[in-house]
């Protein structure tokens, strides 16, 4: 190649390079990334520096050499691309039933919110919290950086379904990671007050069992604590955005006063009673009903979630006597569901209503109303609360109102009987939004050895 040819190629590839890395630099909004137009310059043009020090600028390198740099341009490139375009997500879990299956897994746009930026930086690759095979933290909290989100395409809409931060996973206890930190200090603050009280003695405040649970729970387990882009993604349907007021009634959701139609593959629990005969296994295979999820009760009646379709069907079935959905009577107060106090007598099937909070707006703040707002206040949004003597101090000082830093959402899984969803832990705030999955590139049956288990038919579907 002719030296005139080989220096023009050089300025074609700085300049090109060049344009996009500036591109790159005013979406950062960060102006001192344009100190790399200096690395840039002397690796396409001055060629002073060799910054692939690993390799031989000139001349042949080893096999080794050539996996190392392509292992080492693949992680870079892999990495930009997590953070800044996609990721893939795999579905763990059946909060998402019938939408999404287990074992599908998802395209998740970055560009759909906007990218949001590490906030933990220091991070081993392609891990989310633990390292593999060692186990151990995979980060290290040296540098940390405050929340910040570029510009995207679009903000969360009501009824997207969104990849994001689970909330309660700021603490975890690493012996049983599958139930938050904090529902297994109320599950056992619980057993404490029942045990007083079926021993005869006068119930102690609930904040005093929970107190000891707390302390109970850090001694007996292993506890870490997680920083926000490090906690767990979960995946569930936003059904109000920040401003928006909800209310489930029989099961049946409401937000700002109108029920909100079932989605096409939404499901619930549902009791089934048979004249005696048993339902068909190959039956409910061929509606997409798995063996996990049939509860048979003695030899005539089922616990089964279903779709309306599925409803529909088994009801037209002869031998089915009675199908009824399963509900959480109104009144009857659940512990383990959001607000987490008796003065809000809640449960999964009747709750609310419950006003989203939104960036900017000044709520009052008072004794009722506190324990709505009380993690917003302390954990997502960073003050000290405490309450003395029936008043309550932030950072300090008294307050009777409170103005939100951020934007928040509730999110809840169409699987509404099988999801721990935000009815168990409150509100999603904006920092910890991760993505938007647009469609699933693959999708795998556990229940099925291969080639069964892959679900042709789910690949490249559209999610809605």
């Amino acid at each position: 190649m002719k030296i005139k040819e080989i220096i023009r190629n050089r300025y074609f590839n700085f300049g090109l390079v060049s344009v996009l890395y500036i591109l790159w630099v005013i979406w950062l909004n960060n102006y001192w990334w344009l100190l790399g137009e200096i690395v840039i310059f002397d690796l396409y043009i001055t060629r002073k520096v060799n910054w692939t020090f690993w390799k031989k600028r000139e001349g042949k390198n080893n096999k080794v050499v050539e996996w190392i740099d392509a292992l080492i341009f693949a992680v870079i490139a892999v990495s930009f691309i997590n953070i800044f375009f996609f990721q893939n997500f795999k579905i763990p879990t059946g909060s998402m039933e019938k939408t999404l299956l287990i074992g599908d897994h998802l395209f998740v746009s970055k560009l759909g919110y906007g990218p949001r930026l590490p906030m933990t930086p220091l991070s081993f690759p392609f891990t989310q919290h633990t390292m593999p095979v060692t186990g151990g933290k995979s980060y290290l909290e040296w540098i940390k950086r405050p929340y910040r989100r570029l510009p995207g395409l679009g903000h969360v809409k009501r009824f997207d379904i969104v990849v994001f931060n689970f909330p309660a996973g700021d603490t975890v206890v690493l012996e049983n990671q599958a139930q938050s930190y904090y529902s297994i200090i109320r599950g056992q603050a619980m057993q404490m007050l029942a045990a007083d009280t079926m021993g005869g003695k006068p119930p102690k405040p609930f904040e005093v069992y929970y107190a000891q649970a707390r302390k109970s729970v850090r001694s007996r387990y292993h506890i870490t604590v997680r920083p926000v882009d490090k906690e767990d993604n979960y995946i569930k349907r936003c059904v109000a955005v920040a401003g928006d007021t909800l209310q489930i009634i029989h099961g049946d959701l409401y937000v700002n006063g109108k029920l909100v139609p079932e989605f096409p593959e939404q499901q619930f629990r549902y009791i089934i009673v048979t004249n005696g005969s048993p339902i068909n296994p190959r039956t409910l295979e061929r509606m997409g009903i798995y063996k996990s999820d049939v509860y048979r009760m003695g030899t005539s009646e089922y616990v089964i979630p279903l779709t309306q379709s599925n409803y529909k069907k088994i009801k037209a079935f002869s031998i089915v006597k009675q199908i009824q959905r399963v509900e959480n009577p109104a009144g009857n107060y659940a512990y383990y569901i959001f607000p987490h106090s008796p003065a809000f007598r809640w449960n999964e099937d009747n709750f609310g209503p419950l006003w989203i909070p939104k960036k900017g707006v000044t709520v009052s703040l008072n004794l009722t109303n506190l324990p709505r707002y009380k993690r917003i206040i302390e954990a997502y949004e960073h003050n000290t609360l405490k309450v003395k003597d029936s008043t309550i101090y932030i950072n300090g000082q008294p307050a009777t109102s409170y103005t939100f830093k951020y934007d928040y959402y509730w999110m809840m899984g169409d699987n509404r009987h099988d999801s721990a969803d935000s009815r168990f832990w409150g509100f999603v705030p904006e920092t910890h939004i991760v993505g938007k999955p647009k469609y699933i590139w693959l999708s795998l049956n556990k229940e099925k050895g291969f080639p069964a288990n892959i679900r042709v038919k789910r690949m490249f579907k559209k999610i809605q």
